[in-house]
């Protein structure tokens, strides 16, 4: 398990290298030139010339990426002079257009994307899976019927109708729900879970939908197999074959597509945060696009990604743990 585990990490410090290189050329090597967007009005070549050093731009790439690298753990300053900005370690750059580090511009958005993404993901796992093992002890069934035909529409639906019909009609229309406003968990739980519940609720449509599905299709297959069969001759209770011996075999293959659907979400919800005006990550990556803020964009991608690959490592390390099999491979 030891080796299994190093061999993993080294995987993910590698890839996660080879992104950041990669995301690094592709913002930084764009036709554009960056500084032209920064000079205003009454632009000048020695206007331009001079925003290129401050946002020292005029280096060979490799220069600018090394120095970027290294003020990831070290921190580091940005112009000379009287026009010097810290960047604390952390450092994943410094946004010129809102004056302020990356580092900082993410801080504020990330605790609202992780409370949409957590709230979300428990809600569409308990929810998905229920169903769908109802639906698969029901097969055939009116109630299977009706449950599949409510998922695969709510499936089709996209996310930003879901949540223009959940903002208008119980919150705006009805006054069934205030408007949702992010409260900090540390303030105060309940109202934190109370103005994220609308969010919960768009989000887990889409996924439980999903794994509905998914969760019905493995459980009529294992339900099948000669083991449940042979669980039964031996005389064991129906509610301990079906979650001991048929549930837990089903949920195997969600154990992947939940880790990578999580780490994605993470990365940022962008629709439900926009249509529900939260400042998280999502919207955050639409205002730095709509500014051609580089730095920020950056930031927000090399996060994301970092959270994909890490949701990715915890599945694996779940795999070895269920399948001793697995670390051989």
């Amino acid at each position: 398990m030891g080796r299994f585990l190093v061999r993993r990490v080294t995987g993910v410090v590698v890839l996660l290298f080879v992104i950041s290189f990669v995301t690094f050329g592709l913002f930084n090597l764009v036709p554009s030139n960056p500084a032209s967007l920064y000079c205003g009005k009454g632009c000048t070549p020695a206007k331009i010339a001079v925003i290129e050093k401050k946002l020292e731009i005029d280096k060979p790439f490799l220069v600018q990426y090394g120095r970027w690298l290294k003020a990831i753990p070290f921190g580091r300053t940005y112009g000379e002079g009287d026009a010097i900005n810290s960047c604390p370690a952390p450092c994943f750059g410094y946004s010129f257009k809102e004056e302020v580090p990356v580092r900082d511009i993410l801080a504020a958005g990330f605790p609202v994307t992780f409370s949409i993404a957590i709230g979300a993901f428990v809600l569409w796992i308990v929810g998905g899976v229920t169903v769908g093992v109802i639906s698969a002890l029901r097969r055939g069934s009116f109630l299977d019927r009706g449950l599949m035909f409510m998922t695969l529409g709510g499936y089709s639906l996209p996310s930003f109708f879901i949540g223009a019909v959940v903002l208008y009609y119980p919150i705006i229309a009805w006054g069934w729900w205030p408007i949702p406003v992010y409260v900090p968990f540390t303030e105060n739980p309940i109202e934190w879970a109370r103005n994220l519940l609308p969010l919960w609720i768009v989000i887990a449509i889409l996924n439980a939908a999903l794994y509905t599905r998914i969760t019905r299709a493995n459980m009529l297959e294992t339900m099948g197999e000669d083991y449940i069969r042979t669980a039964r001759a031996k005389g064991l209770t129906e509610r301990r074959v079906i979650f001991k011996h048929g549930l837990r075999a089903a949920l195997t293959p969600i154990v992947t597509i939940a880790g990578l659907d999580l780490g994605g979400l993470l990365g940022g919800a962008i629709v439900t945060e926009q249509v529900f005006n939260f400042l998280g990550l999502g919207k955050i990556t639409i205002k730095a696009a709509t500014d051609y803020d580089l730095p920020v964009l950056l930031g927000v991608t090399l996060l994301a990604a970092f959270f994909i690959i890490t949701a990715n490592l915890i599945v694996d390390i779940l795999y070895a743990a269920i399948d001793p099999k697995v670390r051989l491979n």
